[in-house]
């Protein structure tokens, strides 16, 4: 009997483990479905330089970028599909293109590369993505070649080198020179930039529209990248006796150009410099009052007619929920909106197979003025977005400082321009 009794209880207790894993499998199955069924996530390499001399405005366009993405997650990702950025930092051309290659294959490949700020790491990590048939999306590097090189699969949302320097070339002929009263013809321009491919671009284009429009060109000269001092450029510019200084550097070249002039005793009418830090607030406070009314020509501004770029104050706002700070520049609102676009024709695609994205990206039709940096979107068959145009932007004071605000064109300004530079 006590046999029987013990095998009846083991029989109980083996049935109801079976029913208790049965059960289990039960409770278990359906989530496992369901991760089954989970859309996969969709991998974006973001290569940008966040270390080394340009890693204040690469850190700055990837937060732009990260706040776009973070955004479309919110809205129900690409298709249905989560966003990952995956981060690869590139100071060099060397490690753009050894962080490209990586993300392009392996455990960790991508879909798509975003990036990158720089032309000298957009080059050969748009390089690389195209060999590996991976698109890349570039929302700030200004160098004529990311888009002349043939390749099919690299599309730039940002403005370009000829666009800036038609950008800086009215800001002579149609803001200063009208402001002082002057011919445009009559001011004596000279064009300066470091020897980088954006640099040299846009150093060449401000050259040939400045002759085009018949203004009177003094110098155009340039100067090796990473330069410990400008002091030898601002003897040349002196004794080309410029009155109006367009100026290309990198991040930091603005300081050492200010103190050149500083030390030599020299001063022209105008600087109107592009790229580098002439947007930054940090600048500013280095500079002081000697960056007083100096210009520049901006990807996006902030202080800037909403009814040109809605949004641009919401996204300010954004910014300082996400990071405990003001942005630093507009590079972050310029990168924010190239990507905005992107992940839009990613989504119109379905995904990142290649051929479907291209004709997304192809077929995007925004109108100028109705995005947060005032762009619109129209690409051309070599990926350029021809409806990205900069603003003009000048240092004038304010309550509390210097105050960035946008001068130029008409519809995107909320200030006059003031003629004096420094006080």
């Amino acid at each position: 009997m006590r046999d029987m009794v013990r095998g009846a209880t083991s029989r109980g207790r083996i049935g109801r483990r079976a029913l208790g894993l049965a059960a289990a499998a039960t409770l278990i199955a359906p989530s496992a479905a369901l991760r089954a069924q989970a859309p996969a996530e969709l991998r974006l390499g973001a290569v940008f330089p966040l270390s080394g001399p340009l890693a204040l405005l690469g850190d700055e366009s990837f937060r732009g970028v990260e706040l776009a993405v973070e955004e479309r997650n919110a809205a129900g990702g690409v298709f249905g599909r989560p966003l990952r950025l995956v981060r690869a930092d590139a100071p060099d051309e060397a490690a753009a293109a050894a962080e490209t290659r990586r993300l392009a294959a392996g455990a960790e490949r991508v879909a798509a590369f975003i990036g990158s700020f720089a032309s000298s790491i957009a080059l050969p990590g748009s390089q690389i993505a195209e060999a590996a048939g991976i698109p890349w999306f570039e929302i700030g590097a200004l160098g004529d070649a990311v888009v002349e090189r043939g390749y099919r699969w690299v599309f730039r949302a940002s403005p370009h080198a000829t666009d800036v320097a038609v950008a800086s070339i009215a800001a002579v002929a149609e803001v200063l020179a009208p402001a002082l009263g002057l011919p445009p013809d009559r001011l004596r321009l000279a064009v300066a930039h470091e020897e980088s491919p954006g640099g040299q671009s846009v150093g060449a284009a401000q050259e040939a529209q400045a002759r085009v429009l018949g203004l009177t060109l003094v110098e155009r000269a340039a100067y090796a990248s990473r330069a410990a001092d400008l002091n030898a450029l601002v003897q040349r510019l002196r004794g080309q006796e410029a009155e109006v200084l367009l100026h290309t550097g990198a991040p930091g070249d603005e300081l050492l150009l200010f103190r050149a002039m500083r030390d030599a005793g020299w001063r022209p009418r105008m600087v109107i410099g592009t790229a580098g830090g002439y947007g930054l607030g940090e600048t500013a406070r280095s500079l002081g009052n000697a960056l007083l009314g100096a210009m520049s020509v901006q990807l996006a501004a902030f202080a800037v007619n909403e009814a040109h770029a809605p949004g641009a104050t919401a996204f300010a706002e954004a910014y300082l929920r996400r990071y405990g700070a003001e942005p630093r520049s507009g590079h972050s609102l310029a990168a924010c909106t190239g990507a905005r676009l992107f992940l839009e024709a990613l989504h119109r695609a379905g995904g990142a197979e290649k051929e479907k994205l291209r004709s997304a990206v192809l077929a995007l039709d925004v109108a100028p003025g109705t995005t947060a940096a005032g762009w619109g979107a129209q690409f051309d068959e070599r990926g350029q977005n021809l409806r990205a145009r900069p603003i003009v932007c000048q240092w004038q004071a304010g309550p509390n400082g210097l105050r960035h605000v946008a001068v130029h064109p008409a519809p995107a300004a909320v200030a006059g321009a003031v003629t004096r530079l420094g006080v």
